[in-house]
């Protein structure tokens, strides 16, 4: 049987640098959410923030999205799987949620140049309004849809606050709260 280990959490958590640490560490596969996300906002020729608005009234555009997961779930590969919606869809992975500060967060973001499909923030500040909406919006679609509250860490099988930590600090709380379990 297949190991999936879920990476969920606020937007500029980290959540892909430590996943894509965690899957290289223990040699297993990378599938990420937000990517796929991303390309749709750029193939629609929006931002995420506006896909996500979009979403609100398009439930097509999370199905899109979230049907990848029933694939994952029969798979028999061993997984990290960066989203912040996984640990729902896969219920029997071991389910981790990072928390960060939402200043830390937009500064994050606003400094990462690699980040494609969302627009280029003039400030850390811009960057942590927009991260700050985006949440909300998808915080309260997914609660609607799902009837799950992504805020409510008892739902997961570790919290890390990533908050003046390296990536690698956090794939090794990881690790330690894996090896734990």
């Amino acid at each position: 049987m297949a190991h999936i280990i879920t990476l969920s959490g606020m937007l500029g958590s980290g959540k892909s640098t430590a996943a894509k640490l965690l899957a290289a560490k223990l040699g297993y596969g990378y599938y990420s959410t937000g990517a796929a996300q991303r390309a749709l906002a750029q193939q629609r020729g929006v931002t995420t923030l506006e896909l996500n608005k979009m979403a609100e009234t398009d439930s097509t555009i999370d199905r899109q999205i979230d049907g990848v997961f029933q694939a994952l779930a029969g798979g028999d590969a061993n997984l990290v799987v960066d989203s912040r919606l996984a640990f729902f869809f896969l219920p029997d992975s071991f389910k981790v949620k990072l928390n960060v500060d939402p200043e830390t967060a937009g500064a994050r973001v606003f400094n990462d140049s690699a980040r494609k499909g969302e627009r280029k923030y003039a400030s850390g500040a811009e960057a942590t309004e927009a991260l700050l909406s985006r949440r909300a919006l998808e915080r309260g679609r997914w609660k609607k849809i799902y009837g799950v509250d992504i805020d409510d860490d008892g739902l997961f099988d570790c919290v890390i606050d990533t908050t003046g930590r390296t990536p690698e600090q956090v794939r090794d709380l990881i690790l330690e709260k894996l090896e734990l379990s």
